[in-house]
């Protein structure tokens, strides 16, 4: 009977979770900075024209999590039933869990006394809509996980047409962002479906990085020797485009004239084509990173980068967290702005440092686990294994004896 091949560890998926993960914090910790020094500086400034280069990290994890669904349910049998129930348990816990925590947690630290009724029914539509704590990815997830099937069966049915398929979303993707941008600003959404409404927690404005992470996961190999032979062409064009996220991020404002919040919008047509660039060049990273950890890579180094790949999703739940109270500190610090500039690192250490810290504290210590999708039921299955053992052992030391 042919044994099953056993599947290939992807070191480099670990590397690529680090990266985004770590991206998602410097974004939100850059944000707290900028609150916190003086209006018209020129640190609020640089800030401020940077800060568009950092958010290919949503779009990053959007693709991660397309990528690892597909590798990890393309080739079994369909059991969808199966497939929700795990999902939407593993995750739906996490999200209800840290809701309900952040929002406490947001209570006490406000100096407010805590009114049931009310933390209740705010609780519930902080889940409903999922607009609290950067919870919006995973209100994103959840309804991935409901069309996901839809996705693999696309991909089987039309398994001679994947470049189209990959074509097609990313004209659509072009198309929305387009749209969003110079479209939708005018439009009143008033009465329009939450989802629609608040685009941002919408599944389909995100389709194409779902998409590319399917496409990648079932051409793995492909796509791997087509970044290789190109990746020289790739990192400098990454280079350019994130540069040019400076010069976006002015012509919207003095140009268009648009506000803050629509300068600084992830869904744009550069950004799409800068975040995809991103995403690549992360992948070609992560490769590379792949290889050297075979040769020479130092084995602290690949422990650090394994350790946080394991917690990555509890690192994205707790970091309210770490930054409600670096929010706290830096509005005791009265410095001058670029002093609290220069201490932005040590502000992004505090950051993710702290989260790793809980999430790993999560990780280690049952029945926290469940908090972070992680949970030690194995543990319980191996001590009811155990008992189950025992008593089969003694049944049959009893019998003996009685023979």
């Amino acid at each position: 009977m042919a044994q099953a091949k056993k599947k290939k560890y992807l070191y480099e998926v670990d590397l690529m979770r680090v990266l985004f993960i770590g991206g998602v914090l410097l974004n939100h910790t850059t944000t707290a900075f900028k609150n916190n020094v003086s209006n018209g500086s020129g640190s609020e400034l640089f800030l401020e024209a940077t800060h568009l280069a950092l958010h290919f990290t949503r779009m990053g994890f959007m693709f991660m999590t397309g990528l690892v669904l597909v590798l990890n349910y393309y080739n079994k049998e369909p059991h969808w039933f199966n497939f929700w129930k795990k999902r939407y348990i593993s995750v739906g816990i996490p999200y209800v869990g840290w809701n309900a925590i952040m929002l406490w947690f947001a209570t006490i630290t406000a100096g407010v006394a805590l009114n049931w009724s009310d933390y209740f029914k705010n609780l519930y539509d902080a889940i409903i809509h999922g607009n609290k704590y950067y919870m919006y990815y995973i209100l994103v997830t959840f309804q991935l996980y409901l069309i996901f099937p839809l996705i693999v069966y696309m991909f089987k049915k039309f398994k001679n047409h994947h470049i189209a398929i990959l074509v097609t979303s990313a004209i659509i993707q072009l198309l929305l962002v387009i749209g969003i941008k110079y479209w939708l600003p005018g439009v009143d959404r008033s009465s329009w479906w939450y989802l629609f409404r608040a685009y941002g927690m919408n599944v389909l404005v995100y389709q194409f990085y779902f998409i590319a992470g399917a496409f990648v996961a079932i051409h793995y190999d492909e796509v791997d020797r087509f970044i290789e032979k190109n990746h020289r062409v790739i990192g400098w064009s990454t280079l350019v485009l994130a540069l040019g996220t400076v010069a976006l991020f002015f012509g919207n404002l003095n140009i268009l004239k648009l506000s803050m919040g629509a300068t600084e919008s992830i869904h744009q047509p550069y950004i799409f084509i800068y975040d995809t660039f991103m995403i690549v060049f992360v992948f070609w990273i992560g490769r590379q990173y792949a290889h050297a950890r075979e040769k020479a890579l130092p084995q602290w180094l690949d422990r650090i980068i394994k350790n946080m790949s394991k917690v990555s999703f509890g690192i994205y739940l707790v970091q309210t967290i770490l930054l409600t109270l670096l929010y706290g500190i830096l509005s005791f610090i009265k410095l001058p702005s670029i002093v609290t500039l220069l201490l932005l690192p040590v502000g992004y250490a505090f950051v993710l440092g702290g989260s790793f810290l809980i999430s790993w504290f999560c990780y280690k210590v049952p029945p926290f686990g469940v908090l972070i999708g992680r949970p030690q039921w194995h543990l319980t299955k191996r001590k009811n294994k155990e008992v189950k053992d025992n008593v089969k052992n003694n049944k049959s030391i009893k019998q003996a004896v009685r023979e």
